[in-house]
């Protein structure tokens, strides 16, 4: 059966009925999902790891500003608070369902015509109506729309997340940009002493033009990529300006001149699977929005069912102000109504939110496994990546060391430019690899403590976190 996980609980209800009825705050372990009770990339014991503020474990204060600024100032977060409110206000609607209705009315009036008389005529009164919550339509609108605003509040914080993430990495990546924009110049500055001792050389009749023109020939390759460095870099300043809510330019002028990477702690181990997807906000929303696509069954099915409604109406009237009040005439009527006949109508709303429910089962279900596969990936990138930082750090060692000893034999005679050219060449091709590297490191601690639950606290969010909802 599709709703497995709460077949227990809800054993005497209908099936979609008992999953509005009986849901709880964390997915079951069953309902078709079988949730390992650990991790199969990492054999470190479970740990109790804050990753709520992750980004400040990098050490970047400028990347701590950016996040801080873009949880204040993103728009698409003051988007989805806007869609916040407007659940909050619907829920306030389906609960004024249990209220009466109270409708009030006066008015005056005067014949026309040969035979009309002349005299005005008062009159004022009061219509109020009250439905009688027999078979759950009301709550069940009431169940749902506070499951709506649930998963508004997940919704939220899962854009939250999201962004603080997009932040973390544009802003690794420009640092990681900027320098190897400022390893592009620096090696330039040593092309230009190349290409002049390579003149030199060939003024004083030691080697042939031929070295002139390779120096010539590098130098140009390594400015060709400032300015592509430049408008990255650009790019990326302006990516982020965008994400903390502000025009481009400052983000650019902070980060220009960047000289390291940020680098993240080593992680000994993280929560259990099960913990995991209790924090994250994209699977508790997916929750959210399964319980209310259930509740909307049971609304559906209500319209069957005897519809009890209780009227009064009070009202007066007369031919002047004074005497208004003197006569006042009311009644009061309980009815009941019942669907006989309506060409199928309330069946297919039935069964389209029946299908809604299913539809949702299954985006709850994807949530869990997205969750869990950006778990797993994110751990084996983030060891890779660290093994990577060791070996591109060793290679751009040997290749530092193999770049000074060409320098120097070369300006003594002892070796011919080509040795001298591409021991450079592969020095600046390491310290751009080792760079990426750090870089890719930092990257995928950000995506493994993002799939990790990180970059919301459930404290700021009072409808998820201290159940405004079922007050």
């Amino acid at each position: 059966m599709p709703f497995e996980g709460y077949r227990k609980a809800c054993l005497t209800m209908p099936l979609l009925l008992g999953l509005a009825a009986c849901a709880t705050p964390v997915p079951p372990a069953g309902a078709g999902v079988a949730v390992p009770g650990s991790w199969a990339e990492t054999q470190a014991p479970p740990a109790d790891l804050d990753v709520a503020q992750y980004w400040t474990m990098l050490g970047d204060p400028l990347l701590t500003e950016f996040v801080e600024q873009a949880v204040a100032e993103n728009l698409d977060i003051a988007q989805s608070a806007a869609r916040l409110d407007q659940a909050r206000a619907q829920l306030r609607a389906a609960r004024a369902g249990y209220a009466p209705q109270i409708n009030a009315s006066g008015g005056v009036q005067r014949d026309v015509g040969d035979f009309a008389s002349k005299d005005f005529n008062f009159s004022v009164g009061a219509d109020a109506s009250w439905e009688a919550d027999l078979f759950g339509r009301i709550s069940g609108n009431v169940a749902a729309s506070r499951a709506d605003l649930e998963a508004a509040g997940y919704s939220l914080a899962d854009i939250q997340r999201l962004i603080v993430g997009q932040v973390a990495l544009g802003t690794i990546q420009a640092r990681a940009t900027a320098l190897q924009l400022a390893i592009a110049r620096d090696t330039l500055n040593y092309q230009d002493d190349n290409l002049q001792i390579a003149r030199w050389r060939n003024q004083a009749g030691l080697v042939s033009s031929l070295d002139v023109e390779q120096a010539r020939s590098q130098r140009a390759a390594t400015a060709a990529t400032i300015p592509q460095l430049e408008s990255s870099l650009a790019a990326r300043a302006n990516a982020i300006s965008t994400l903390i809510g502000e025009p481009p330019g400052r983000v650019l002028t902070l980060l220009q001149g960047s000289d390291f990477v940020p680098e993240p702690p080593a992680l000994e181990g993280f929560a259990a699977p099960a913990d995991v997807l209790r924090r994250r906000p994209d699977v508790r929303g997916a929750e959210a929005s399964l319980v209310a696509a259930s509740a909307r069954v049971g609304v559906a099915q209500a319209q069957l069912l005897p519809l009890v409604r209780l009227t009064g109406n009070i009202g007066t009237g007369a031919t002047s102000v004074g005497s208004l009040f003197d006569i006042i005439t009311g009644g009061i009527v309980a009815s009941i109504g019942q669907l006989i006949f309506d060409g199928g109508r309330t069946q297919a709303q039935i069964d389209s939110a029946k299908a809604a429910a299913e539809g949702a089962l299954a985006a709850w279900r994807q949530s869990i496994l997205g969750a869990l596969e950006d778990v797993e990936t994110s751990a084996v990138d983030l060891r890779a990546a660290r093994e990577r930082v060791a070996i591109q750090g060793e290679g751009r060692d040997a290749a530092a060391n193999a770049a000074l000893l060409a320098r120097s034999q070369y300006q003594a005679g002892l070796t011919d430019f080509r040795t001298l050219l591409s021991a450079e060449n592969q020095l600046l091709a390491a310290r751009n690899a080792e760079i990426g590297a750090k870089a890719d490191l930092a990257g995928a601690f950000v995506r493994l403590t993002q799939a990790l639950g990180g970059g919301w606290t459930p404290a700021a969010y009072p409808a998820i976190s201290d159940r405004e909802t079922d007050q």
